[in-house]
């Protein structure tokens, strides 16, 4: 299945939040956290902010490296949800913003994290608000 963005690309506001998360979380590598990030906006019921303008913060990271062995989970789980958004799948720019703006929207949600549990605690929280209970 061919990934949204052959890279991941985060600003450099991200950057700043991924470095603290890595101190409190003990994660060690750009891509666990941005895992982590892509899937808590993902669960987030509210459409992300498209923004046109962003920095690039941190080096490219090639969509494996992103998404490891889970590539075509992530693919399949970022196009239905853009199927839902009405977001227009043979617009290429369109993809890549709002990819873009998933990656964002979660990174800026690691801001608060003060451990792996908390990691997982928010990731848990925004689940069932999306479920109602």
């Amino acid at each position: 299945m061919k990934p949204p963005v052959d890279n991941v690309r985060v600003s450099s506001k991200g950057r700043d939040i991924l470095i603290q998360a890595k101190r409190h979380t003990g994660l060690k590598q750009w891509n666990e956290l941005l895992r982590w990030a892509f899937c808590i906006s993902l669960a987030n019921p509210d459409r992300p902010k498209v923004m046109r303008k962003l920095d690039v913060g941190i080096d490219a990271i090639e969509w494996q490296t992103f998404a490891g062995s889970c590539g075509d989970i992530f693919t399949a789980a970022f196009r239905a949800r853009a199927n839902s958004d009405q977001i227009r799948l043979d617009d290429q720019e369109a993809v890549t913003s709002y990819f873009r703006a998933h990656i964002e929207r979660g990174v800026a949600a690691l801001r608060t994290v003060k451990s792996l549990a908390a990691l997982a605690a928010l990731q848990d929280q925004i689940a069932r608000s999306r479920s109602g209970s």
